[in-house]
């Protein structure tokens, strides 16, 4: 494979997770009080704190991924991020029906299958076509 193939498959691969948080962050923002009386009935503590930061991360991290800025501290954070809204968002352990509880499931191991897409965006870095493959040296790796 050439580094510009690699690099075109990070960069679809960019824009297939960015899509996901950029549409959700927006929705967020748009139906923001029914965003943050969900985070409530979830018991999410210091949700006027919580809530801003889902929608910051969600929608800036969205766009950074499009743009390829700042992409391998990007990765750690998005991944910790998608971890933890699985845990807190997609809490199967504590649901009694059975067809809720089969997918909450679903989009428990979903969350965790993103955050290993973002691991191994810190890995191999944006490639070439962003923002921080065009700051790079040339030399290396270089994807």
């Amino acid at each position: 494979m050439t580094r510009r193939f690699e690099s075109g498959v990070i960069f679809i691969a960019r824009i297939a997770l960015a899509v996901l948080f950029l549409w959700s962050g927006v929705m967020k923002l748009v139906g923001y009080a029914g965003f943050v009386g969900y985070l409530q009935s979830k018991g999410v503590p210091l949700v006027q704190i919580a809530a801003p930061v889902a929608v910051a991360v969600e929608t800036l991290g969205g766009i950074f991924l499009v743009l390829g800025l700042k992409t391998r501290p990007l990765g750690i954070i998005m991944a910790l991020y998608t971890v933890a809204t699985a845990i807190m968002g997609h809490d199967f352990w504590n649901i009694s029906d059975a067809a809720l509880q089969h997918d909450m499931v679903i989009h428990f191991w979903k969350n965790i299958a993103i955050a290993g897409g973002f691991l191994l965006l810190f890995v191999t870095g944006p490639g070439r076509i962003s923002i921080d493959g065009a700051r790079a040296p040339r030399s290396g790796l270089g994807l």
